[in-house]
């Protein structure tokens, strides 16, 4: 991989400058935690006992100071864009007064240094000359044993910043760790304090853990530890809910969520996860009970489920277009679940969506979760594949202006006539301008347009 050889490359020259210029410095944290699980870091932390002014005097490097108060600097490479370095002098954290961050830094030792970082998996250096580990925290154990253990007191270290005991679930799931009992029991006891942090962060936890294979195990981790209660408090009432698929029995809808979450590609994009978490979110406030042995109906579910989406994406302040991203997949989750007996208007207007491939894999997901039969799915992936020649979503035939030229009076009946003229365009019983305005002649000569079908939400 050249672009992780660059980076690792780029890491050890900012090491071999700051120590020829008389510093010390190290690799630190999450990096370090990486290369001892044989994995390739995405970026490089230095620390470095040379404060941000000498850094920057020493490094010929482009700098970024936004963190310089609190002795982080951020430098890039010179050529390799995107290739950057984030440098951080030694230091103690001050008080922190609001669950968040601290309200100043002073710089300290390496020992100190790691003895204020979060989990002692994040808190070894490394020399990237010779490979030797500094671990004044007993990071390299714990990873050896498949422990995450909070580094001292777990209670002062979730304190200092609460959006800890999300990140202690996320290195947990990601790395198949289990998690400390005290380290642990201090996550449950204070999950509810997390909405202290501000909703960004708590999304970039999300996001980090939804767009990870271990996505399923995540959730169910935080749902256990009371953080689903705290972050996404509308999904505690799946749970206990009987469901009684074909798939999962005995299972609630809880644990079907679990599973169309495990069943997504593993490299499922955080709004097609976030969907897949949310969309039966709608069926505890829809359940209607019909007889014995828990039989129910769920009418509407659906559209239930795409308001608390929205409501919660708003919650999260996620960009508009993971928003509606994630609340048309919910709106649209069941959408396709009888393609076959689609008219082909209808179905060539859904598989022209720009999220058609996301809609497509949450349906295979919910599918195989439910029944095991993804049978919709693979006929919705062989039209797209096999379907007649031509663009399956081509330019209308008609606009308002050639039924103005054609003699007609503006007014609420084109619509109507629009949109006729495009569902027989979709199916193939027009294929030119000639045909489309023979076909209105013969609309308004048999008396008014018919009301057009409805057509699927067009929020993407």
């Amino acid at each position: 991989m050249p672009e992780a050889r660059a980076r690792r490359a780029f890491a050890e020259e900012v090491v071999v400058r700051l120590r020829q210029a008389g510093f010390q410095a190290y690799w630190a944290g999450g990096c370090v935690r990486d290369i001892l699980l044989g994995l390739s870091p995405a970026d490089y932390d230095v620390a470095t006992d040379a404060t941000p002014d000498q850094v920057m005097l020493t490094l010929p490097y482009r700098s970024l100071t936004m963190g310089a108060s609190f002795g982080v600097v951020r430098v890039r490479h010179p050529r390799q864009k995107g290739n950057e370095v984030e440098i951080a002098t030694f230091r103690s954290d001050l008080a922190y007064v609001d669950g968040r961050r601290p309200t100043g830094v002073v710089y300290s030792t390496p020992r100190e240094d790691a003895e204020r970082r979060d989990f002692t998996i994040n808190g070894m250096f490394m020399d990237p000359l010779n490979g030797e580990i500094v671990d004044f925290v007993g990071g390299r154990a714990d990873l050896d044993a498949r422990v995450l253990r909070a580094i001292g007191d777990p209670a002062a270290r979730f304190e200092e910043d609460k959006l800890r005991l999300l990140r202690a679930l996320r290195f947990a799931c990601r790395f198949d760790l289990k998690v400390e009992p005290r380290t642990l029991a201090a996550v449950k006891a204070m999950a509810a304090e997390v909405t202290v942090v501000s909703p960004e962060r708590i999304a970039q936890e999300m996001r980090r853990m939804l767009a990870h294979g271990s996505r399923a195990r995540a959730m169910d981790a935080l749902m256990a530890c009371g953080l689903i209660a705290a972050v996404l408090p509308p999904l505690v009432e799946t749970v206990g809910l009987f469901q009684g698929k074909p798939v999962q029995p005995e299972g609630d809808l809880w644990g079907h969520l679990l599973l169309t979450l495990q069943l997504l590609p593993a490299s499922a994009s955080f709004p097609l996860a976030f969907a897949a978490l949310l969309h039966d979110a709608g069926k505890p406030a829809t359940r209607q009970a019909h007889g014995g042995l828990g039989r129910a109906s769920y009418h509407n579910h659906e559209v239930v489920g795409a308001r608390i989406a929205d409501d919660l994406c708003r919650r999260l302040k996620l960009s508009n277009t993971e928003r509606e991203r994630v609340v048309w997949l919910v709106a649209n989750h069941q959408y396709l679940g009888e393609a076959k007996k689609l008219r082909e208007a209808k179905l060539k207007r859904m598989l022209a969506r720009p999220g058609i491939d996301e809609l497509l894999a949450l349906h295979r997901a919910d599918a195989l979760a439910t029944t095991g039969n993804a049978e919709h799915v693979d006929y919705c992936e062989y039209y797209l594949e096999h379907q007649p020649t031509g663009p399956i979503d081509p330019p209308p035939l008609l606009t308002g202006h050639d039924l103005v030229r054609h003699g007609l009076k503006p007014g609420a009946s084109f619509a109507a006539i629009l949109e006729q003229v495009r569902e027989a365009q979709l199916e193939r019983r027009i294929q030119n301008k000639r045909e489309a305005l023979e076909l209105v002649d013969r609309e308004l000569a048999g008396g008014e347009a018919r009301p057009a079908e409805a057509s699927p939400s067009a929020a993407e």
